[in-house]
């Protein structure tokens, strides 16, 4: 038989083809070739079989090139190619569900082309390619280019040397560990690392823990089943028997594969016999020579048709590749340990009793799983701020039960018991404003959240206006009574008061309806940078934080706060020109600059540090709500606290001292200016309905006074001298008369108006009297002016002597009743023409 084989083992390609050429031309006639383990001798070699009509069946030549049937039509190989562990890779990927990968491969042919076959494997197969880097011999800085890209899962493509380069840049950069795989060739030698390491930069033990946990894929030797082959061994017994015989020779990983090989042509051979015999008993495969097609078409067929249980595996070829087993080592403490397989015939994945040890707890994620985190508001600061808010909003509910229950007191009465209200409840919408900027997405929905943007902002801004805005008003009201120069009556109530507030109110509210129509406050989320995951798990943290903003939301703060600042300097100039009025239940100029001064200090500071720490929930909305409870509290404290302590112990004393006068300082500055004021508030008022009620009891009694008077003056009328004495001499006197009782009169009882009915009036002649005025009231005839002059001058000697000087003349220069009558020189003491006792005076 003439059937033999050429085994070509040589690497050079002159040697290699000079042995092929002289078998065929110096040999017997060769039914197929076997061998051919380099690349490139195996493929020139394949490329021209075809014109031989030669079979070749190689054992060790791997390269990916060589599986283009249209250019090898007639090549075979018993081991896999190295594209065939690119199906393995992708069992392996759904097997742990990593969907994104990254390639670093070598600049070599036969590595480009298996990542070139692995694009095509992963196409199509719902696995991302994220990074495609290759390099010649430095690889730093692809892999640093593979992190950046967040690259987690690496599938390599290179030999050993520039393996251990690329583990020493995965070191340096920190991808290994617990967030990466590695998955590179297995069939580097044993230890290769070692032979390698002297030539890198690499510590030996950086380098193998950049190593640690990487897997190896590569075709299996021999099968690791225990099942009788072709050859009636088990892939065990023929290791031992080929151990024994080689005894200490060096071994192939591809001595299977030739084992299997021998069987593949031998079972080839034999179906072509027999197809032979079957069809056609006169030619025998003795005939074939290199251009008997027919034959060579038979044994292609017979090659192809080959399937067998081998020490290798199940042999078979598809498109003449072999469909082998792939195996899948992990390096594991120095050593390379066998995890799993794939059978290609079957396309199954077999992992050895979860033998992969992955250095977390779980396999590594494909990509940085970024896991979006709402920072909220942490429920027990939230609960510590709302019992504080509570607290404050039940003191000034205590303030607003003290407010009414002693509205009626003059103490209350003249602070003005409506504005103190008004007060009370903007600080309690400021302290709601509190809970509202303590809701977000943790609490409520994003559409709450938004109308929470805008409800929060309405509460606070008018909270402020209503308190603040309260108490300049009133403090208007002492400015403009006290300020008065010409000392007019004027009454200001409660009622302008509401006004004022009302249109400080209306201020706020066309900004915010402006606001609100223009440019609405949304919600919108800022994301900030990722955070390693607390509880170390192998996921990345991306904190998002919730905010209240629109497009112009500088410009529309800037008009608020603008607003806002010229309402405190509004409150501090009234303060400030209101500080010498000596009247406490009135004046209210010391707690309304203490309360300006300290909110302008919180609300400065705590809009820097708020906006410093936007960052930071907790910690900014603890000082939004501290600032908000101090302020208001501050402000309720100072306006309340010293009424109510002044009501407890001196209720008297807000309102006895110098209740209508001011300091001497302001007399100083205002000598022009009359001391006496026009009462203008609810105690003035109910001051003026005494005085009018004591005005009139003093009228009846000078009305009864009168009476009695107008009977001595009937017994004076006979002693003529007296009367042209009166009237000559005391015209003066008249006039001083005259004041006191137009005091008495005055309706307001306040002011001395001085009158002179004797200048505006002659006297008329003894008997004279006006018929129209008889119908008239007694106590108004009486008091008539014609009445008066009668009585006046027969009673003045008697008055200038006796009556005035035991009540204290009132001289008509003197503007006030506290004036000594001594200080007058007409009042000096004359002795007394007429010593008559005037009886009831």
């Amino acid at each position: 038989m003439e059937s033999t084989t050429l085994i070509e083992t040589q690497c050079d390609n002159a040697k290699g083809l000079k042995a092929f050429y002289d078998a065929i031309k110096y040999g017997p006639n060769h039914l197929m070739v076997f061998g051919g383990v380099c690349a490139t001798v195996t493929s020139i070699i394949a490329e021209s079989l075809k014109g031989w009509n030669l079979v070749q069946l190689s054992f060790a030549a791997t390269t990916p090139e060589l599986a283009d049937k249209k250019k090898y039509p007639y090549f075979f190989r018993t081991v896999p190619s190295d594209n065939a562990v690119n199906p393995a890779i992708l069992k392996l990927l759904k097997y742990y569900q990593w969907k994104r990968v990254g390639t670093l491969t070598q600049d070599v042919q036969r590595f480009s082309e298996v990542r070139n076959d692995l694009t095509g494997v992963l196409y199509g197969e719902d696995i991302e390619i994220s990074d495609t880097e290759s390099f010649s011999n430095d690889p730093c800085t692809s892999v640093k280019k593979l992190k950046g890209n967040d690259v987690r899962i690496i599938l390599g493509q290179f030999d050993e040397e520039m393996a251990v380069k690329v583990f020493c840049c995965a070191y340096d950069e920190e991808m290994y560990g617990s967030k990466y795989q590695w998955i590179i060739p297995g069939w580097y030698e044993n230890l290769w690392w070692e032979s390698w390491i002297n030539s890198s930069q690499c510590l030996s033990k950086n380098l193998l823990a950049a190593m640690e946990g990487y897997i190896g894929v590569d075709f299996e030797p021999l099968s690791s089943k225990m099942i009788k082959t072709i050859s009636g061994r088990t892939p065990q017994q023929y290791e031992r028997e080929y151990n024994a015989k080689r005894g200490d020779g060096q071994s192939s990983k591809f001595h299977g594969y030739a084992y299997d090989g021998i069987w593949v042509i031998a079972k080839t051979l034999q179906r072509a016999m027999k197809y032979l015999n079957t069809t056609n008993k006169h030619q025998k495969i003795e005939d074939f020579n290199y251009t008997n097609h027919k034959l060579g078409k038979i044994f292609l067929d017979a090659m192809n048709e080959t399937n067998f249980f081998g020490v290798t595996g199940q042999v078979v070829f598809r498109n003449g590749e072999r469909m082998g087993t792939i195996k899948f080592t992990q390096f594991q403490e120095r050593k390379e340990v066998k995890v799993g397989e794939y059978n290609a015939v079957a396309d199954t994945l077999e992992i050895i009793n979860n033998s992969i040890r992955f250095q977390g707890l779980e396999p590594p994620k494909d990509k940085t799983i970024i896991q979006e985190e709402l920072r909220k508001i942490s429920l027990p600061l939230y609960s510590i701020l709302s019992a504080l808010t509570i607290l404050g909003m039940i003191m000034a509910s205590a303030f607003l039960f003290f407010n009414i229950k002693n509205r009626n007191q003059k103490l209350i009465k003249m602070s003005s018991p409506y504005m103190n209200n008004l007060i009370i409840l903007g600080g309690m919408l400021s302290y709601a404003s509190i809970f509202l900027f303590g809701l977000d997405g943790s609490f409520v929905s994003e559409k709450t959240f938004e109308t929470l943007c805008t409800v929060r902002t309405w509460i606070l801004t008018v909270g402020y206006t209503t308190a603040f805005g309260a108490m300049f008003a009133k403090t208007w009201r002492v400015h403009a009574i006290f300020k008065n120069v010409k000392m007019k009556k004027k009454i200001i109530k409660d009622q302008k008061l509401l006004v004022i507030v009302g249109g400080m109110l209306l201020i706020d509210l066309c900004i915010l309806i402006c606001w609100q129509v223009v440019d609405p406050l949304r919600r919108t989320v800022e994301k900030y940078n990722m955070e390693p995951d607390p509880a170390g798990r192998d996921i990345s943290i991306r904190p998002i934080l919730e905010h209240c903003e629109n497009t112009h939301m500088t410009i529309w703060l800037g008009i608020v706060y603008a607003y806002k600042g010229l309402l405190m300097l509004f409150g501090c100039f009234l303060a400030w020109e209101t500080r010498n009025v000596s009247i406490p239940a009135l004046n209210d100029s010391k707690y309304i600059g203490m309360s300006v001064y300290n909110v302008g200090i919180m609300c400065i500071i705590g809009a820097a540090v708020s906006f410093l720490t936007r960052d930071q929930p907790n910690v900014q909305f603890c000082i939004v709500a501290l600032v908000i409870i101090f302020c208001s509290t501050i402000t309720l404290c100072l306006v309340f606290v010293p009424k109510l302590i002044t009501l407890r112990t001196n209720p008297d004393a807000a309102t006895q001292n110098r209740r209508f006068q001011f300091t001497q300082n302001q007399k100083k500055e205002d000598s022009k200016t009359s001391t006496s004021v026009t009462s203008v508030n609810q105690a003035s008022t109910s001051r003026l309905e005494g005085l009018q009620s004591e005005n009139h009891r003093l009228r009846m009694k000078i009305t009864e006074l009168d009476k009695d008077l107008e009977e001595v003056t009937m017994q004076l009328q006979d002693t003529p001298e007296k009367t042209t004495y009166i009237k000559q001499n005391h015209y003066q006197d008249l006039n001083d008369i005259l004041s006191i009782r137009n005091f008495t009169d005055s309706k307001d009882g306040e002011k001395a108006i001085l009158k002179n009915h004797l200048d505006q009036n002659p006297p008329a002649q003894w008997g004279t009297s006006d018929p129209s005025r008889t119908s008239k009231d007694p106590i108004e005839d009486i008091n008539s002016p014609e009445h008066i002059q009668r009585r006046l001058s027969l009673q003045l000697p008697i008055l200038h002597h006796a009556y005035l000087p035991s009540i204290g003349g009132v001289d008509a220069s003197c503007a006030s009743p506290c004036v000594s009558p001594s200080a007058s020189p007409r009042h000096r003491h004359v002795p007394p023409s007429f010593r008559v006792m005037v009886s009831g005076l």
